[in-house]
């Protein structure tokens, strides 16, 4: 593994450093990487204040998180080229130099199309930087380590985006919008003078060719499938527009991946799925993701409509899970050397079904400590499953494929997610609509609903109001309720859709079954 341009080889650094590099070069990775993740999910409580600033519309501001998210999801297949091309360092250091720029730009714009493109460059930072740091983590420590060091990074990769909102909240609420682009860059800066001192170059002679036509097609792919699932909601699905980039997505998906297999220089090597531990691994990450960002965009959801929390509150509900994870991430590293992924994944998805399970019985009635404990039954499980899908995913290959692996495994967690919060999304409006439609349908007319109407118009004429209103007004108290119920039905529907998704998901990750290092 010898390095001959854009810094030193690892052993070299070794050398340099003794054994505790892999924790310095560890450090690092985690460093940046937090730092720009962190931008996710920080934005989205300043967005409406955003919008207000710049005079966005529905579509522009929409655009800020869509394309952070397209640009992160689609990145990620770059790391291999990049790494080869041009090492470790330059990639990490190019990446973190980026984000900063991006972020004061961000901070400190005043026009809309300059908000979007620093939005995208945020998000393209972010997908080169995570594959990289769970590939340099593999090529430093030994095999009976890379679980614990994994869980560490896993706890790293989903903590820094659970915190954003919170975050986010208090710098808007205590100073303007503004200063959300500017939390990162201290640790972002560091992360930056920590790569220039401890990142490796590259591995060998880069002779990679980009593939351009790869690039262009999974950029139309996943733009046009994020922008068909949130503009149906907005324009109807049946809406010539929305039907158009769906259609897009399909056929560019279909030629992508087409593509991939004439291709010398992949984006995705096919040759990973010839493994089926990491073909199951990619399956896991598709619906873990599409799992832990489609509950987390649902719970401030629920807590705020159905519970009527303060934002605040619907935070600290959060909260004991949130330190859960934190130990679940760190335990289930330290699993994953001794014990085979599938065990402590496929009872982490099961623990993640059974919260979405106890969550879907929830109702106005539920005390906040029994809807925490239930949200952290679920997070915990979560924690169980990441480090050792991806240690699963990785172990499957060879070590040539390792770099593909390592942006491939994150590809299909971000876009499970990004394909699964849009989902859920909608699932859960159309079935609010049939409830409405269903609960309409039985109390018109009813003897129950008379009653209640006539229970209703006596109240109101005690209070005093005229009789042309007290008819609207029951009317109206009726209607209300109806829509109320129907909501929080819908809420336990989408619900149990994310529970049924994780335990099919528990099949293909009984395909992880290799040997753990540490094993005796």
């Amino acid at each position: 593994m010898s390095s001959t341009a854009g810094g030193a080889s690892i052993e070299a650094m070794f050398a340099r450093y003794g054994p505790a590099y892999r924790w310095w070069v560890t450090l690092t990775a985690l460093t940046g990487t937090i730092s720009c993740i962190l931008s996710s999910t920080i934005v989205v409580v300043a967005l409406p204040d955003i919008m207000g600033a710049l005079g966005m519309g529905h579509e522009e501001g929409q655009l800020l998180s869509t394309g952070f998210l397209a640009a992160n999801t689609g990145f990620m297949l770059l790391n291999a080229w990049s790494v080869d091309r041009v090492g470790f360092r330059v990639t990490y250091v190019g990446s973190i130099a980026v984000f900063v720029v991006s972020s004061i730009l961000a901070g400190l714009a005043t026009d809309t199309g300059v908000m979007v493109v620093c939005r995208v460059l945020q998000g393209g930072s972010a997908g080169l930087l995570q594959p990289l740091s769970m590939q340099i983590i593999f090529l430093v420590f030994p095999p009976e380590r890379r679980g614990t060091a994994m869980g560490l990074f896993s706890f790293g990769v989903v903590m820094a985006p659970a915190i954003g909102p919170t975050l986010g909240g208090v710098l808007v609420d205590h100073y303007s919008w503004h200063a959300v682009f500017f939390l990162s860059l201290p640790t972002a800066l560091l992360g930056l003078v920590m790569g220039l001192a401890f990142m490796p170059g590259r591995l060998s002679a880069g002779t990679r060719a980009f593939d351009w036509w790869g690039a262009v097609l999974l950029t139309i792919a996943i733009g046009s499938l994020l922008s068909g699932l949130t503009n149906g909601q907005h324009y109807g699905w049946d809406s010539d527009r929305v039907l158009i980039e769906l259609t897009a997505a399909a056929i560019s998906t279909v030629a992508f991946v087409v593509w991939q297999g004439f291709s010398r220089s992949p984006l995705m090597d096919l040759r990973l799925f010839g493994h089926w531990g990491f073909a199951g691994a990619a399956l896991v990450a598709f619906i873990y993701g599409a799992a832990i960002f489609g509950s987390t965009y649902l719970i401030p959801l629920l807590v705020q409509v159905v519970q009527g929390y303060t934002p605040t509150r619907s935070g600290l509900i959060l909260m004991p899970a949130g330190f859960a994870v934190a130990f679940a991430f760190l335990l289930a590293g330290r699993l994953a050397d001794f014990l085979p992924p599938w065990l402590p994944v496929c009872t982490g998805l099961a623990l993640f079904a059974y919260s979405s399970w106890l969550i879907s019985g929830v109702g106005t009635d539920s005390s906040f400590w029994q809807l925490g404990m239930w949200i952290l039954i679920g997070r915990v499980g979560l924690g169980l499953t990441m480090p050792n899908m991806n240690v699963g995913a990785m172990r499957a290959l060879p070590p040539s494929l390792l770099g593909q692996g390592a942006g491939s495994i994150n590809f299909f967690r971000m876009l499970g997610g990004a394909f699964g919060t849009n989902l859920i999304a909608v699932y859960m409006e159309r079935r609010t609509q049939l409830h409405a439609d269903l609960l309409n349908s039985t109390i018109d007319g009813g003897t129950a609903t008379l009653e209640v109407r006539r229970l209703l118009e006596n109240l109101y004429t005690q209070g005093g109001l005229p009789e042309v209103v007290r008819r609207d007004a029951a009317h109206d108290f009726i209607t209300r309720m109806v829509e109320a119920q129907a909501g929080l039905m819908g809420f336990r529907d989408a619900f149990l859709a994310v529970g049924l998704a994780c335990l099919l998901a528990i099949l293909p990750g009984l395909t992880l079954r290799q040997k753990p290092p540490g094993a005796r």
